[in-house]
């Protein structure tokens, strides 16, 4: 990767002087995005588990060795095998044993989240209140495997791309604290006093970019796949022509956020489901209420992950 997260940004080397000219702020955005030293790399940790495959024996054990020659991961992984939502009748101390009650492919996925939280002690201080933002993205994610679990096995994704998406769907927040720590402290001071209104009219009235386009451009900087990139750049407009490759990830991650609309970090969204958006995953409409109690319960897992992860 290239660029590492304490690596000011020559465009913008005083955070606090000011655009000559507000309209032009998203010109500016767009030309420091491609100056690729701007933007945070993702940590090596997680690099390496992103790569390894869960499905042969010989990927997961390396995934629970690197986990294991990390102290701060793995203390974090077995605080939450530990922890009382979990509830396992034995004192948890090993990560292979933590492993054997959380599974090996949701340890994967929060050992990953864990390591690309770090990014938040590089982030310049300001506004974005990187605790909420982690909680709202790890909420999403482990609410996202609740209803990936309702979809017919034939169109389910994979766990750990589920969970992924959901972790990184608004990294783009991170990426314009990098990237312009003013405009981003403008931002969420406004987001705050209209919370009522949806994030992307704001965006894009003041930035002429949102944070879906932000955070796609991050993704690709990170070299991931395809399908994430679209799942970042239309998580909000899952109806869009060009969401197609992030299907049906885009679709959950959009349903997931209606569910857990006040969950971490205030964003607004239409909370509003119709049996459509419901069908459009293969899951009866009739199940609704029962997915979203699952959902919460997922959230509230989600949350003592973040809790352990940022001890």
């Amino acid at each position: 990767m290239n660029g590492t997260p304490d690596t000011p940004n020559a465009a913008h080397s005083d955070p606090g002087a000011p655009h000559t000219d507000p309209k032009t702020a998203h010109i500016d955005l767009i030309q420091a995005i491609h100056n690729l030293d701007a933007l945070p790399a993702m940590p090596v940790i997680a690099q390496k588990l992103l790569a390894l495959r869960m499905d042969t024996d010989e990927g997961e054990y390396e995934v629970l060795r690197l986990i294991e020659h990390d102290p701060q991961i793995s203390a974090k992984i077995i605080g939450l095998a530990n922890s009382a939502l979990i509830g396992a009748t034995r004192t948890i101390t090993t990560v292979r044993t933590a492993a054997m009650l959380l599974g090996s492919t949701r340890v994967k996925s929060v050992a990953t989240g864990i390591a690309i939280m770090s990014l938040m002690n590089h982030a310049p201080a300001g506004r974005l209140n990187m605790q909420d933002l982690w909680l709202h993205s790890f909420g999403i994610a482990f609410g996202m495997l609740a209803i990936a679990h309702e979809m017919p096995s034939t169109s389910r994704p994979q766990d750990e791309s589920a969970f992924l998406a959901g972790m990184l769907h608004d990294i783009g927040y991170l990426a314009l604290a990098f990237l312009d720590p003013k405009s981003s402290n403008k931002l969420h001071a406004r987001l705050a006093a209209q919370s009522d209104q949806p994030s992307l009219v704001i965006e894009q009235e003041m930035l002429e970019i949102s944070h879906d386009e932000l955070g796609a451009e991050l993704a690709r900087h990170w070299n991931l796949p395809e399908e994430i990139i679209t799942v970042l750049r239309y998580h909000h407009t899952p109806d869009d022509a060009a969401a197609e490759a992030g299907r049906p990830l885009v679709r959950m991650i959009n349903l997931t956020e209606k569910l857990l609309p006040a969950f971490g970090m205030n964003e607004y969204v239409a909370t509003s489901i119709s049996d459509g958006e419901w069908q459009a995953l293969g899951i009866d409409p009739s199940r609704a209420e029962e997915i979203k109690v699952r959902v919460n319960t997922q959230a509230e897992l989600a949350k003592q992950a973040v809790l352990l992860a940022s001890s």
